[in-house]
């Protein structure tokens, strides 16, 4: 839990929903790539779980691999605040380019920690309280960030370019180092009773097996991924906020709060509810947040309508990454764990980072109300396929 709250304290400092995104658009006026930042960091998540899924499922112990591998999550940040101060003397381009690698490294290093981290978290949690493990540190660590967050917003208004960034940065790097500690004292037995084959499998075999005999978890697949789409507004809310209302900095932490406040209540609440009721319920009160949410910026008539926008889509992300994860380990056996963690991961790594370059590209071609309209009707799409065609995996 100290973990998921210092880490949480780090984020508040820079954000990819708001922090991030107003550091890439101080460098450029392109909607598609400051669209990159949160899809960016989703798809390097994402993206190597899959391929590193053999490998975790022949571990008795995923303490160390966590240990090794999160680090290259934090120090990317300390990156961006040597690159906010070198601003003045490297130039836009150069800085720009500097930051893309630098979330690119950052994605990638959560990359490849999280099967293991989740996989070890599956291990020491019992299955029906994961929910509200997932939910209750999710909740703690948006708590913590809205504080941070707050925060970030009155040093962006206080300090000086290139000051005001490279603050910011600084110290999500100090709450970074402070989570790797606690996530340090976790306490892992041994698993000496897994089978673990002396041939090791390719980790496509062990995929293809999985797909084709599991139809549920394909269709609970196409709702992951459909989801990207479904979502890709969220990225250019704050964007829109900035340009359409004079958004000040101040506003833009506070919004960043209200976000991060309604996940920390929706993901205790909805971890708590989906242990009990299903969490393909709670799949599907997200999707309707996700719907509601495009619909109300479809609409939005001032500054003051991002509040609820932004309730709307925290209950959303919460949703697709906090309750997508936990139904996602209800899927299979503890050894075939890893397979389903990576194939729900990896399979969506692509339209996490196709979905922002089209909606960006949607804005910069004809501006922000087509990427919400085409946001809101995916959403409902979504909500037709969990409520048709998915099945609560512990239920079925």
């Amino acid at each position: 839990m100290w973990d998921g709250g210092l880490f949480g304290a780090a984020l508040g400092f820079a954000s990819f929903s708001t922090i991030l995104p107003l550091f890439v658009a101080s460098m450029t006026d392109s909607a598609t790539l400051i669209g990159l930042v949160p899809a960016i960091h989703s798809a390097g998540w994402l993206f190597p779980q899959l391929f590193t899924a053999s490998h975790v499922a022949r571990l008795r112990q995923y303490k160390r691999t966590v240990l090794m591998m999160t680090i290259h999550e934090s120090i990317p940040f300390l990156g961006f605040a040597f690159v906010a101060l070198l601003l003045p003397f490297i130039g836009l381009n150069a800085g720009l380019v500097l930051t893309m690698l630098l979330l690119t490294w950052q994605g990638l290093g959560g990359g490849f920690t999280a099967n293991a981290w989740t996989s070890m978290i599956s291990k020491i949690i019992p299955p029906d309280s994961r929910g509200t493990f997932f939910g209750a540190q999710a909740g703690l660590a948006n708590l913590f960030i809205s504080l941070s967050a707050v925060g970030a917003g009155y040093l962006l208004d206080y300090f000086a370019a290139p000051w005001d960034f490279a603050i910011c940065f600084f110290l999500a790097s100090f709450f970074f180092t402070l989570s790797w500690f606690a996530l340090a004292a976790t306490r892992e037995p041994e698993d000496t009773e897994k089978i673990i084959p002396e041939e090791k499998t390719h980790f496509w075999d062990d995929a293809q097996r999985v797909l084709r005999r599991d139809a549920n978890f394909n269709w609970f697949l196409g709702a992951r991924i459909l989801s990207q789409f479904a979502t890709m507004g969220f990225s250019f809310y704050i964007i829109y906020a900035l340009r359409e209302f004079n958004m000040t900095e101040v506003i833009a932490g506070y919004l960043t709060a209200t976000l991060t406040i309604s996940q920390t209540i929706a993901n205790i609440g909805m971890g708590w509810i989906g242990d009990r009721v299903g969490h393909r319920a709670m799949l599907i009160l997200g999707a309707s947040a996700a719907f509601l949410s495009g619909l109300l910026a479809w609409n939005a008539a001032s500054i003051a309508w991002f509040y609820p926008i932004f309730i709307l889509t925290g209950m959303a992300n919460v949703s697709i990454w906090t309750i997508g994860i936990t139904m996602t380990v209800d899927f299979g056996s503890e050894a075939e764990r890893p397979i389903y963690i990576g194939l729900s991961q990896t399979l969506t790594a692509p339209a996490t980072i196709i979905a922002p370059i089209i909606g960006g590209w949607i804005v910069d071609s004809a501006g922000f109300m087509p990427t919400f309209t085409i946001s809101t009707i995916l959403s409902l799409v979504m909500v037709g396929i969990l409520v048709f065609l998915v099945k609560d995996p512990r239920k079925n």
